[in-house]
């Protein structure tokens, strides 16, 4: 399919969805939730092809035991390769995770200060950012900036921007969603801030920063900052429905950037965010106030869910490479990785 044609395509289905998909979401949820839970998380996750996943992973670390990798369906459909449990997979907003670590050391360090606002650390987009002058860092890292969101701007996953900056520009003038501070509603903006605004402080690549003061210490070599990094044939595949390629490695994939990491490493890191192994003397403190412990992550093509569950001492990752916008996909996902921890519940118990 051209790539013209591609983008047309899901242009229509990200902003109009389809009579079917409407018509059988409720059905096919309910018929899911309501379906006996398997004995095995694999019979679990064998289930995800039934449901119209391509592959899925699902990565579990319970304390004391090693881990255990589970997969099902491909990880590159039109060549029937097998989901491999090693595969990189775009983490999309799981990297905030990540993200907010970062700012939490800076602020550690002096480097950064949590009630500094907008306008002291970008005066140059302070005429282009409502409420510059009033939103903190700390309102950015929580997303209470009241910074409207620049993926939800016009055609923004159609035709996505090819750069940081230009991305920016996709709110540049426009009106607050709120009074910085007064409500919370999630930005993808505020962590672009936050991503130019490490760069900006270290003189580094953002992602330097991270492998050197987060990945390193925790010895996790398969993460990486972007597609550029790696090997295109070790990333699993990613698919919209109703678009027969794979969108990995195209144009429509690729402009906007997403780390990238197997689950056993987002798993390893997950736990010691958790531990506080991850953080240094005076870190972890900072970070409570600031952030969450557990994060998911979608965009076309790639939907994760990344959590700790602290009642069972178990780490649980899931990764699926099949997304519809529109449609009940994420609501699945979300399905499936609940049933997933009731049977590592269950079998803890016996």
């Amino acid at each position: 399919m051209k790539k013209k044609q591609t983008i047309l395509i899901i242009r229509i289905m990200l902003f109009t969805g389809t009579a079917i998909s409407m018509f059988f979401v409720p059905w096919i949820l309910l018929r899911v939730m309501l379906a006996p839970l398997p004995a095995t998380v694999q019979q679990q996750v064998d289930k995800s092809v039934k449901y119209g996943f391509d592959g899925i992973i699902v990565y579990v670390d319970e304390a004391g035991e090693a881990p255990a990798f589970y997969t099902a369906g491909y990880k590159n459909r039109e060549n029937k390769t097998p989901a491999d449990p090693h595969s990189l997979f775009k983490i999309a907003s799981i990297s905030k995770l990540y993200d907010a670590v970062a700012i939490t050391k800076l602020v550690n360090s002096g480097h950064l200060s949590l009630d500094n606002t907008v306008a002291q650390y970008f005066p140059e987009f302070s005429d282009r950012i409502e409420n510059a002058d009033d939103i903190t860092l700390r309102m950015l890292v929580q997303h209470r900036s009241g910074i409207a969101n620049l993926t939800a701007t016009p055609n923004f996953w159609a035709d996505p921007p090819a750069s940081s900056q230009e991305a920016l520009e996709r709110i540049f003038d426009l009106p607050a969603d709120f009074k910085p501070g007064k409500k919370y509603k999630y930005s993808n903006t505020n962590y672009l801030l936050l991503s130019m605004l490490i760069e900006k402080v270290t003189g580094a690549d953002k992602f330097q920063f991270i492998r050197k003061e987060i990945l390193k210490p925790l010895g996790l070599k398969n993460t990486f900052g972007s597609m550029d990094e790696v090997d295109v044939d070790d990333v699993m595949s990613g698919y919209y429905v109703g678009i027969d390629e794979d969108i990995k490695a195209g144009e429509y994939g690729t402009k906007l950037t997403s780390m990238l990491a197997t689950a056993e490493d987002v798993g390893i890191f997950l736990r010691a965010l958790n531990d506080g192994s991850v953080f240094n003397p005076g870190e972890q403190e900072i970070y409570s106030g600031i952030y969450v412990y557990e994060h998911t992550g979608l965009m076309p093509g790639y939907q994760s869910i990344a959590k700790y569950h602290k009642d069972i001492d178990t780490v649980v990752i899931q990764f699926v490479n099949t997304t519809n916008f529109q449609g009940y996909t994420w609501n699945l996902s979300e399905i499936m990785y609940r049933k997933i921890v009731r049977i590592i519940r269950k079998q803890q118990k016996h």
